[in-house]
């Protein structure tokens, strides 16, 4: 398997693409346990009140929560899918950075069950996410 600094320099080449690109989701840590990204909280983001739109921390969390489980399967041999997300948003943010953690609760063979938490910059609780994928074969 490869490094945990290559892997994180993989995921980074991704965030020029798709959803991670338009929210500027950042992968900034991984250390093969957890993985943390950060998203900017600006009007891009905000809901009509200027607060952070629940969605966008949700894209936040599933982000971080699939690519937690590619991460850690062979992907020339396995594709992940998100089945499930649930998301309790705690508290509101207008400003600065949504930096989400996401760790396995269960790795099992064909599922996996990960926990998002969505934080401030000072570490105060936005959101608790959690995520099922289901690893599937890839059929030749």
């Amino acid at each position: 398997m490869a490094s945990d600094r290559a892997i994180l320099k993989k995921l980074k080449r991704a965030q020029k693409y798709g959803l991670l690109n338009t929210l500027s989701i950042a992968y900034t840590h991984f250390d093969g346990t957890y993985l943390i990204a950060k998203m900017p909280v600006t009007p891009r983001v905000h809901q009509p009140m200027g607060l952070l739109h629940g969605g966008a921390t949700v894209a936040l969390g599933e982000t971080l929560g699939s690519s937690l489980s590619a991460i850690s399967v062979d992907t020339t041999r396995y594709r992940v899918m998100g089945i499930e997300i649930a998301a309790n948003h705690i508290c509101s943010l207008r400003t600065g950075y949504a930096i989400g953690k996401a760790s396995f609760i269960h790795k099992g063979r064909a599922t996996h069950l990960v926990e998002i938490t969505v934080c401030d910059e000072r570490e105060k609780r936005i959101s608790q996410i959690k995520m099922t994928n289901v690893i599937l074969p890839i059929e030749k």
